[in-house]
């Protein structure tokens, strides 16, 4: 505080003149996302998909917290995947483990419709879909402790150095992250590009919220319940590798 009188200015509309705020700076930056939203044409099965069954296996969101048992009519083990891209694995996974319930959170319209055509065609109980911005989504809609495991696959690497800020696993989500899983519960990524699993490895084993669950500086086998999806499979036909990371979740 100051004991300087500060004459009383009427700020004007893009914040010139307001006396506690500098005019060349916005009254709130925008928010750096993981993500830009691309191409969001759907095919007619993906919109028919979207039309008839997003009523029954979508969860809009509004910013409340999600009543993850009234969701999916049970209680059972949470699986969170965030960027689930054409929903494929998932919808693999979720056959795969009828006794688990599944929760994938996607931007792009198009992967989300392809994901329900994949629940229709595989006669899925056992998952629902978001779509928003995986971060608000973890912010207001899923409790804390609520996540048995969280699935990272293949997200944006953001290869150019000056995109690197977009990369989801930084220390905020990672903190953010570890609230929302239960202790003792995991969060597993797979990335075929090198260098982001090598910053993946360091912000993962500094964060004091996680531990490696095979060792620390290890990447982990690639578990049994991932498929491999169309990423993994575009990586190895560029000759790129595939890094598995697996944490436990200590507090």
């Amino acid at each position: 505080m100051t004991d300087v009188e500060i004459p009383k200015v009427a700020p004007k509309a893009d914040g010139a003149g307001d006396p506690h705020r500098p005019p060349h700076h916005p009254k709130e930056h925008p928010p750096i996302r993981s993500f830009i939203l691309r191409d969001q044409r759907l095919t007619a099965g993906q919109q028919r998909a979207m039309d008839e069954l997003w009523p029954q296996f979508g969860v809009d969101y509004n910013s409340k917290p999600l009543d993850v048992t009234q969701v999916f009519g049970r209680t059972a083990p949470l699986m969170v995947e965030v960027g689930f891209g054409n929903g494929v694995s998932l919808a693999q996974m979720a056959e795969a483990d009828p006794e688990s319930n599944f929760l994938g959170i996607e931007v792009h319209t198009p992967g989300v419709g392809h994901c329900l055509v994949e629940i229709r065609e595989r006669g899925l109980k056992n998952l629902r879909i978001m779509q928003h911005d995986a971060v608000e989504v973890f912010q207001n809609s899923l409790a804390e402790n609520a996540i048995d495991r969280l699935q990272l696959y293949f997200p944006d690497p953001w290869h150019k150095k000056r995109h690197h800020k977009r990369r989801i696993v930084q220390k905020p989500f990672i903190t953010l992250a570890a609230s929302r899983i239960k202790t003792g519960g995991l969060w597993h990524m797979a990335t075929d590009w090198q260098h982001y699993a090598e910053q993946m490895l360091a912000e993962m084993d500094a964060a004091e919220s996680f531990e490696n669950a095979v060792a620390a500086g290890e990447y982990a086998e690639k578990p049994a319940w991932r498929p491999q999806t169309k990423f993994e499979t575009r990586g190895e036909r560029l000759g790129h590798g595939v890094w598995d990371l697996l944490y436990r979740c200590t507090v």
